[in-house]
């Protein structure tokens, strides 16, 4: 399997750090880039950080976690060949993969429970891009990157 990359600001740190755990107990390999504490940070730092290593292609898939997960979204998706998708809900976690390939997954962690959380990883994780006319929209905005 291949690594995976993990970044939160203090707000998504406790999930973050029950994420990280959950993924090494399903065997994956996990570089954890911060923050590591709950101690106030800037969401930006970490959220670039991260994304960056996915758009250079690094990383092929990571999660984010802050607050609400607003925040990192929208630093992730600054970066052009980032597809971060929020998803606090199993069918966006689906979705997001199914149709949009995303490659960073963002919760936020004051918004969702560790249960919930777990759940969606473990469905962002399993579920595969369809590709097909899928590919042709990403194609439209993203180069298919």
């Amino acid at each position: 399997m291949l690594p995976l990359a993990i970044g939160s600001d203090h707000a998504g740190y406790e999930l973050k750090e029950i994420v990280k755990n959950y993924l090494i107990s399903l065997d994956f390999k996990v570089d954890d880039f911060g923050t590591d504490s709950e101690q106030s940070v800037d969401y930006p730092d970490f959220g670039a950080r991260v994304a960056g290593k996915v758009d250079s292609g690094e990383y092929e898939r990571a999660i984010l976690i802050c607050g609400t997960g607003i925040g990192m979204s929208m630093v992730a998706n600054r970066f052009g060949h980032v597809r971060a998708a929020l998803c606090n809900d199993l069918f966006s976690a689906i979705m997001s993969r199914r149709h949009n390939d995303a490659n960073i997954l963002v919760l936020g962690g004051r918004v969702i429970g560790t249960e919930l959380a777990r759940e969606i990883v473990q469905a962002w994780i399993q579920t595969p891009f369809e590709g097909g006319r899928h590919s042709q929209r990403l194609e439209k905005f993203c180069g298919g990157n």
